[in-house]
């Protein structure tokens, strides 16, 4: 586990793991997933912990995936070099998928919460919702902008997590919310304010970790259990797959072209600009940041 982009440590039954790459936002590629598995490892399978917390250095929980070095680095972009059978291959093996370390938050054995500030996109709300608790500042902005282009559903949890009415609207719209909103729409489950967030999720873990260990197991499981014989695993070996076909589409691979020759902040601005969110939205929009509270 690289201590470069990721931190771990415990402070008696509560373990927390840090994504540490504040400067791009805690944006995901190879060496953070490698280090979130590590450490999801490492926890549950220390008998002293009872707890997984989930945080995000810097004034952003994650900016969904790296693109900060353009868009080639992902596989099967390439005008000619996209193989469906590979990509199906590398999307669900458990060694190389994205979503086998995210669902290392819902698979394990511990509960785990998920502490949301700042933005929280793409695959990063991918990731939070994955875990089992997540507890947002109320002006988080939440959302999935790759379902205009270039993407869909990884993990599900955008469909498990809300009823039928809003699960359409979102994955159809890709509309940001703020974590307020998620919670009253039970997204998540709860918003606070940002100064108040570090001590409800400590607060909230201290509860959990003065109930005993096999009892969290066991209450965990059987709600899982309930999640996958409602479908959320197949569910889950379909969303990456179309996630690889709709970075082929003729529009997905316009969206490549976009970023090839106006950058990718100039791709973005293409696909936001008519809904007025993300990156185009008004600053008063925006969430705070949280190096610049008192």
């Amino acid at each position: 586990m690289s201590e470069r982009v990721v931190l771990y440590k415990t402070e008696e039954a509560i373990a927390t793991i840090t994504l540490n790459r504040p400067e791009k936002y805690n944006t995901l590629r190879g060496e953070v997933i490698q280090g979130l598995d590590a450490a999801l490892r490492e926890a549950n399978s220390d008998n002293a912990i009872k707890v997984i917390i989930l945080e995000c250095a810097g004034d952003s929980f994650c900016g969904g995936f790296d693109f900060s070095d353009g868009l080639e680095h992902y596989g099967g972009i390439k005008e000619d070099g996209y193989d469906p059978g590979m990509d199906v291959h590398n999307v669900t093996n458990q060694y190389t998928s994205y979503l086998h370390a995210f669902m290392g938050l819902w698979r394990g054995q511990k509960p785990t919460i998920a502490k949301v500030h700042g933005y929280c996109v793409g695959g990063g709300s991918e990731m939070a919702l994955c875990a089992d608790l997540v507890i947002a500042s109320e002006d988080a902005r939440i959302g999935t902008p790759y379902s205009r282009v270039w993407g869909c559903h990884l993990s599900g949890m955008w469909v498990y997590r809300l009823g039928l009415a809003k699960a359409k609207y979102y994955a159809l719209t890709g509309e940001w919310i703020s974590g307020k909103e998620a919670a009253e729409i039970e997204l998540i489950n709860f918003a606070v304010p940002l100064e108040e967030l570090d001590a409800r999720v400590q607060k909230e873990a201290e509860k959990l970790a003065s109930i005993p260990l096999t009892q969290l197991v066991a209450m965990k499981l059987i709600v899982n259990q309930a999640y996958d014989n409602m479908g959320l695993q197949s569910t889950q070996t379909l969303g990456p797959i179309l996630d690889g076909i709709m970075r082929n589409t003729p529009e997905g691979r316009q969206f490549v072209r976009d970023a090839q020759a106006d950058g990718v902040k100039g791709a973005v601005i293409k696909r936001d600009g008519p809904f007025g969110d993300y990156s185009q939205a008004p600053k008063s929009e925006h969430p705070r940041k949280r190096s610049e509270l008192a």
